[in-house]
């Protein structure tokens, strides 16, 4: 995938990029595949706001996505599709009952590409088997944690994992964040990294186009009022905060741990926190 440039014609044109859709072969999803996205606007159940910034948004269908094609699938490529709800495409395949699904598609994968879900088969990019059967040292990507779970490692655009050791029943998996974890060695993955790989280049120029995916206006604590902000409050102009970093709750932010782990590490190898230098 390349990146779209425009000629400056306005201010906001001068540096703003999009993505290049020549790859996408169909304009339309399959409406079997297709169900309404309800939204609450990053509320919970009470109606209170749990994710801010968040609203509004071009309104679109969620894409029914098959993360976890089942063992002895053998299926053909039939269109790279746009997923508005996600940075990766989409293919729509069609399996050997006539079934159709969504899966991430793979980089280098075009219409007509055949597709194997197995215990052995080829290692061939879009090809999905166990991490047993899968050599040291390939890229891959929509890791299963657990076996039959689905993918849940490396989804996004252009991410890709890598498999560098095997050891009695777990697998170790370098993810694109640096760490290494361990892996169940039964669980699925599909060969290859994920595409549209330039994603993370497109610049996106103007708060309109922000405002079309559902991202609002954010406003600095120290421009706020005393009543709203930490940080607000003053005479004056500009002024230095009077304490230090806290979100409007006055909880600290920037570099105080708030992150509560729930589930064990003992499956980290090598935290992303460590340096990746060795």
């Amino acid at each position: 995938m390349a990146i779209k440039t425009y000629r400056p014609t306005t201010p906001a044109r001068r540096q703003m990029t999009s993505q290049d859709f020549s790859a996408i072969t169909a304009k339309k999803p399959l409406k079997s595949l297709t169900k309404i996205k309800k939204t609450g606007v990053a509320r919970n159940s009470q109606g209170r706001i749990t994710t801010r910034h968040r609203g509004g948004g071009a309104r679109r269908y969620y894409r029914v996505i098959n993360f976890k094609l089942p063992t002895g699938t053998t299926a053909t490529v039939e269109a790279i599709e746009y997923d508005p709800n996600r940075s990766a495409r989409i293919a729509r395949i069609k399996d050997q009952d006539g079934r159709y699904h969504y899966i991430l598609a793979p980089a280098g994968i075009r219409a007509g590409s055949k597709l194997v879900a197995a215990e052995e088969t080829a290692i061939k990019k879009g090809n999905r088997l166990p991490l047993k059967s899968i050599p040291l040292g390939t890229i891959v990507h929509g890791v299963e944690l657990q076996p039959g779970r689905g993918a849940q490692l490396a989804r996004a655009a252009g991410a890709k994992s890598q498999l560098i050791a095997k050891e009695g029943n777990y697998a170790q998996i370098r993810l694109p964040s640096g760490e290494i974890r361990m892996v169940g060695i039964e669980g699925m993955a599909t060969v290859g990294s994920v595409g549209n790989e330039q994603h993370q280049n497109v610049v996106i120029g103007k708060a309109g186009r922000s405002r079309r995916m559902g991202i609002r206006p954010t406003v600095r604590g120290v421009v706020m009022a005393a009543a709203d902000h930490p940080h607000g409050g003053g005479d004056g102009g500009k002024h230095r905060m009077a304490r230090p970093p806290t979100t409007p709750w006055g909880q600290k932010t920037l570099g105080y741990k708030t992150r509560r782990r729930k589930v064990t590490s003992k499956f980290i190898v090598r935290s992303r926190h460590q340096s990746k230098r060795r």
